[in-house]
């Protein structure tokens, strides 16, 4: 396996838009990103989409649909506003890898189910390129949680022999890779919130995407007796292997498991809400990861100022740093990671880990949608 370009399509449970991250691997390594992007979702398509993450409403099959394409054309534009400033021979490119939008996540019902919208026949009818996508359905179809997939391109990009690392992605939901200095197997695990109740209060209150470099909770201090409340859940004492989303870890949830949260200053309760993320990755670090020595953050709050202040204050003496630091903008590390796992698809190899997802066996994940005059 040689030189291989492929291109990486992400938007988070946080739905701020799509990242798009054109990527250069060799012998299954990202050597380098050749160009990146990310595109706004219109606004009234994401507020469609934030109120059925959030609300969770009966949708009928034609608005459903209609959604499924909306978003695969945004995906596709994303990736072709990338391209477009490409310079380089386009029939280079292999294969895009696309992760969709998550609408529902429900990896321990009976069958557990997912659904990531953003239909890949349009994607790669729009790109002229073959796209690989639905990655999280054949994880769950082997008994895993489908989630968090992203341990597998951590290991290959970040592990070292020398060095006990933990990687945190910090999206809407908050996601940790354990890698270990030796020769036992990686894990990893969603350990919570992440940005998504920080931002989803900050949109409600402020009128605003997010609390920017989190000065708003930096100006107040927790309410205690909601920090309380809110680490009560089970899911922090349930074991790994384990997933979560914006269900479980949303405003509508937190209003029913603190029926006062209205009631608040609420400069607090964003305040609370950064100490719940900072705490409960730091705890999962403390107790599963005892002997990590550094820290690397990526994802949206690895640009969050102060959140990325609390998380190193919660785990010193350990270094804790954004992947910048190893030389990927933390940004870019997701939709990397979806190129990194189209990569494995198109050349059959395995994208999951058993270890983290707890499916029976690894597995190659996803459909090859091909463009019909593609060679896969």
């Amino acid at each position: 396996m040689g030189a291989e370009l492929y291109l990486g399509l992400m938007s988070g449970t946080s739905m701020n838009g799509v990242d798009a991250a054109l990527c250069e691997f060799n012998e299954g390594r990202l050597q380098r990103i050749l160009g990146a992007h990310t595109l706004p979702y219109p606004q009234k398509l994401r507020q469609r989409l934030l109120t059925i993450v959030q609300q969770q409403p009966a949708l009928p099959l034609d608005e459903l649909t209609a959604l499924d394409a909306e978003v695969a054309q945004v995906f596709a534009q994303a990736a072709n506003e990338v391209l477009g400033k490409y310079t380089g021979d386009r029939e280079k490119i292999r294969a895009i890898g696309s992760h969709g939008q998550t609408l529902f996540h429900a990896p321990d019902r009976t069958p557990g189910t997912t659904l990531q919208i953003g239909d890949p026949n349009r994607i790669a009818a729009l790109t002229g390129i073959a796209t690989v996508a639905d990655f999280r359905r054949r994880d769950l179809a082997l008994g895993g949680q489908g989630a968090p997939l992203v341990p597998a391109f951590h290991h290959a990009q970040f592990s070292d022999a020398a060095e006990a690392r933990v990687v945190i992605n910090i999206g809407g939901i908050a996601n940790i890779t354990i890698l270990p200095d030796g020769e036992a197997g990686v894990r990893g695990f969603d350990t919570g919130p992440g940005n998504g109740l920080m931002d989803e209060w900050a949109q409600e209150k402020l009128k605003q995407p997010h609390d920017d470099n989190g000065r708003w909770a930096a100006s107040a201090e927790a309410e205690p007796a909601l920090l309380q409340a809110l680490l009560a859940d089970a899911y922090f004492s349930r074991s790994p292997p384990k997933s979560t989303g914006r269900t479980e870890f949303g405003l509508k949830r937190c209003r029913q498991i603190f029926p006062g949260l209205d009631a608040l200053d609420a400069a607090r309760v964003q305040r609370s809400f950064c100490e719940l993320t900072a705490h409960t990755i730091a705890d999962a670090i403390r107790q599963h990861a005892p002997l990590a020595r550094r820290v690397l953050v990526c994802g949206g709050g690895a640009r969050n100022v102060f959140l990325l202040s609390r998380l190193q204050a919660q785990l010193r003496p350990i270094i804790t740093e954004p992947t910048d630091a190893l030389g990927l903008d933390a940004q870019w590390v997701e939709a990397a990671a979806f190129a990194w796992l189209a990569m494995r698809t198109m050349n059959g190899l395995p994208g999951n880990l058993p270890a983290v997802t707890g499916a029976k066996k690894s597995a190659i994940l996803g459909g090859i949608y091909s463009t019909g005059a593609t060679r896969l």
